[in-house]
C-alpha cells in the first residue's frame, strides 16, 4: 500500500506502522510525491486536504499529526456506525473522521502531558480522561477503528489481503507482599498482633499464631494454585516482584533474605519475570537504579520488564527512566479506579516520547481488569465482577485483541476480604479459554 503525506511528520509515521502494520498486518510505503502518487496503481491512501478525484483513498488530516507541539485540542467526540470518534473531517473522506490523529491522540497519551487534576498519588485517573468523559473507556476504539478502515479499503481494493489475526492472553500477578505472616520481624510480627487486637479481630490473631507456628500455611503463597491454573490452561504468567526497601506503601519484606531471593528464583526458572519499582522509587532515579541492579543481580541478567507500583505513571518521566536503566517492556497502563483501555487499544505498542517527538524501544502492554479495581474502587460483588471481565473479554476477542489480567497473590488467598475471588479468577479463565 502506498500512503501519500505532503510532508514529514514523526507522528504520522508512528500511527501508520502501528494501525497499519501491526493491526492490519499490512505493509506500505509513504510518499511526499504527488505525480508518483497519482501513478501507483496499487492499493493507496490519500492523507491530505485535497481530493485527487482518483480511486484512492482519501483521509483529510487534523492538524495534530503535523505539529511539534504540545497544545490544549478542541475535541467534540460525536457518533457514527456505533462507535465514538473525534477528529472529524469532510464529508466527503472514506472516513468521517481522521482516524490516525485520533488514534495517535490516544496511543501517546496525549491529554496526559496537558494539565490534570491528580489523585492523592499524583496519578492521571480514569475519570480525568476523554474515553471516560465520553464513554467509551470499556471499548477498544482503535481496534474497532482499524477494523472499519480494513472494511473500507477492501471495500475499494477487493485483491486487498489481510493476514488473520489471534485473540491472545497475557497473565500478570504482581507480588507486592509474599506472605501475609511470615518473615516480618519481630517488631512488625508484634505490631500486627497488637493491632488485631485493638480491632478485635480474633480470628486473624489466631490464624497469625497457627501459620507462625508452622500449623497453617501462609495464605498469600497461592503459587501452587497459580502453577495448578497455569498447567491446567497451558499459559504462563508475569511475576512482578517487589524488592524496594520497607514504607508506608512498599510491604514486603527484604531482597536480603534468602526465603525471598528463593521464592524469585523459583519463579525464574518458569515463567516471565519482572520488577515492581517501590512507591519511594517514584521520586528518587538513584533508588530505582539501585532496585534494579539489585533485581539484575539476582536474575543473573539485565531487568526487561517492569509495572509501577500503584500503577503511578508520569508521562513522559516514568517512562524515560525506565529506559535508561535498560527496562525494555512496561505493563503499567492501565486506570487503578475503571476497567478499560486507558490508550484506547487491546495490543502492545511502542511509547512515543511525545516531548522528544520519538518512537522509542519501550514497548508498552496495556492491561485491561485488575482485581483491586473491581472490588475495591467499583465495590463489585463477586458475581458482578465475573460479569464485567466477561464483557472487557467479549469485546476484546471481537476484534482479534490481547487480554491482560493484573490480579495479586492476595487477592487470590481466600483470606476473609478476599473470600470468594478465586471464583472469579477461575471463571475469568473459563471464559478466555473456552
Amino acid at each position: 500500500m502506498l500512503i501519500y503525506s505532503y510532508q514529514e511528520s514523526s507522528r504520522l509515521k508512528y500511527i501508520l506502522e502501528i494501525l497499519l502494520s501491526g493491526i492490519l498486518g499490512i505493509s506500505y510505503d509513504i510518499t511526499h510525491n504527488t505525480r508518483h502518487f497519482k501513478e501507483f496503481s496499487g492499493p493507496k491512501i490519500n492523507y491530505s486536504e485535497k481530493d485527487f478525484q482518483d480511486k484512492s483513498l482519501w483521509i483529510a488530516p487534523h492538524k495534530i499529526l503535523y505539529e511539534n507541539k504540545i497544545v490544549i485540542q478542541n475535541i467534540t467526540v460525536s457518533q457514527w456506525d456505533g462507535l465514538k470518534i473525534f477528529f472529524q473531517t469532510d464529508s466527503g473522506c472514506a472516513l468521517p473522521f481522521d482516524i490516525f490523529a485520533a488514534s495517535f491522540y490516544l496511543l501517546s497519551r496525549y491529554e496526559e502531558y496537558l494539565p490534570f487534576k491528580a489523585d492523592k498519588f499524583g496519578r492521571f485517573e480514569a475519570n480525568e480522561s476523554l474515553a471516560y468523559k465520553n464513554g467509551f473507556l470499556e471499548e477498544p476504539v482503535v481496534n474497532l477503528w482499524a477494523s472499519k478502515l480494513k472494511e473500507t479499503l477492501k471495500g475499494v481494493y477487493p485483491q486487498l489481503s489481510f493476514p488473520v489475526k489471534e485473540f491472545k492472553y497475557i497473565s500478570t500477578i504482581d507480588i507486592d507482599s509474599a506472605w501475609a505472616y511470615l518473615y516480618k520481624g519481630f517488631a512488625r510480627t508484634a505490631g500486627a498482633f497488637i493491632k488485631s487486637l485493638i480491632k478485635f479481630s480474633f480470628s486473624d490473631f489466631g490464624k497469625r499464631i497457627r501459620v507462625i507456628s508452622g500449623y497453617e500455611e501462609d495464605p498469600y503463597l497461592v503459587f501452587d494454585y497459580l502453577k495448578e491454573q497455569e498447567s491446567k490452561y497451558g499459559f504462563n504468567s508475569v511475576y512482578f516482584f517487589l524488592t524496594g526497601r520497607y514504607g508506608r506503601f512498599d510491604k514486603n519484606i527484604s531482597l536480603k533474605r534468602e526465603v525471598f531471593r528463593n521464592l524469585i528464583l523459583e519463579k525464574i526458572k518458569i515463567s516471565d519475570t519482572g520488577i515492581h519499582p517501590s512507591y519511594k522509587s517514584n521520586k528518587s532515579l538513584d533508588l530505582l537504579d539501585k532496585e534494579v541492579k539489585n533485581f539484575s543481580v539476582l536474575l543473573g541478567g539485565p531487568v526487561e520488564k517492569s509495572r509501577q507500583h500503584f500503577l503511578i505513571a508520569r508521562f513522559p518521566e516514568t517512562f524515560r527512566r525506565l529506559i535508561k536503566l535498560g527496562i525494555r517492556e512496561d505493563y503499567t497502563l492501565g486506570f487503578s479506579s475503571a476497567p478499560g483501555f486507558r490508550a484506547g487499544i487491546c495490543n502492545s505498542f511502542k511509547f512515543y516520547d511525545l516531548s522528544e517527538e520519538r518512537q522509542t524501544n519501550l514497548t508498552l502492554t496495556p492491561f485491561n481488569v485488575m482485581d483491586v479495581t473491581l472490588k475495591e474502587y467499583m465495590r463489585l460483588s463477586a458475581d458482578e465482577a465475573i460479569g464485567k471481565i466477561g464483557e472487557i473479554i467479549t469485546k476484546i476477542k471481537s476484534v482479534n485483541g490481547t487480554f491482560v489480567s493484573l490480579w495479586h497473590n492476595e487477592s487470590l488467598s481466600e483470606t476473609v476480604h478476599w473470600k470468594g475471588w478465586r471464583r472469579v479468577y477461575e471463571e475469568m479463565l473459563g471464559m478466555i479459554y473456552d
